[in-house]
């Protein structure tokens, strides 16, 4: 069974950073496409960002430029770094194993984490 287990959420004024963490347990991390979506109330949990094994990152248009996805196959941990935060990046955020789905789509993916809050507002 695999863990997936998020941290690092808060709340940021605009403009400021957040880095988060997603922890996964066992042995084929490194095999995977891992991805962070994220669901504001009232929306439905849409992509963000997902990194491959090989290392290739792909991010939607939307944090394009301010985030920053990356992986640590030593430590089976993902982050996401998130500069020049806005309101509109409120949400809470999903950390996903992706299976044999497209990563743009929370359906192509097996195993989530519990989420962590991001609040962005002065």
């Amino acid at each position: 069974q695999v863990q997936l287990v998020e941290s690092g959420g808060g709340l940021v004024q605009p403009g400021g950073s957040l880095r988060l963490s997603c922890a996964a347990s066992g042995r084929t991390f490194r095999s995977y496409v891992m991805g962070w979506f994220r669901q504001a109330p009232g929306k439905e949990r849409e992509f963000v960002a997902a990194v491959a094994s090989s290392g290739t990152t792909d991010y939607s248009d939307s944090v394009k430029g301010r985030f920053t996805i990356s992986r640590d196959n030593a430590k089976n941990t993902v982050y996401l770094q998130m500069n020049s935060l806005k309101p509109e990046d409120t949400a809470v955020y999903y950390c996903g194993r992706a299976g044999k789905g497209s990563h743009y789509y929370a359906v192509g993916y097996d195993y989530w984490g519990q989420g962590t809050q991001v609040t962005v507002s002065s």
